[in-house]
């Protein structure tokens, strides 16, 4: 995912892609633009690590037997 989010960064700092964006028939169903998802992408990748971190913690108190 974080070259899901690399890859929008990208296309997001392109001259092309803002020229297009900022074009008055530019829209989108829910007015979301490119930075939205990347925000999106960013609190996935911050939930999975979260969910990563417990399950690691998980793991090793088993692992003590604690």
């Amino acid at each position: 995912m974080q070259g899901c989010q690399y890859t929008l960064r990208l296309v997001g700092s392109s001259r092309d892609y803002r020229k297009i964006q900022s074009l008055e028939h530019f829209s989108t169903s829910n007015d979301v633009v490119l930075n939205d998802a990347f925000n999106i992408l960013g609190e996935i990748v911050d939930a999975i690590e979260q969910v990563e971190q417990f399950s690691q913690q998980g793991e090793s108190s088993h692992g003590t037997g604690n």
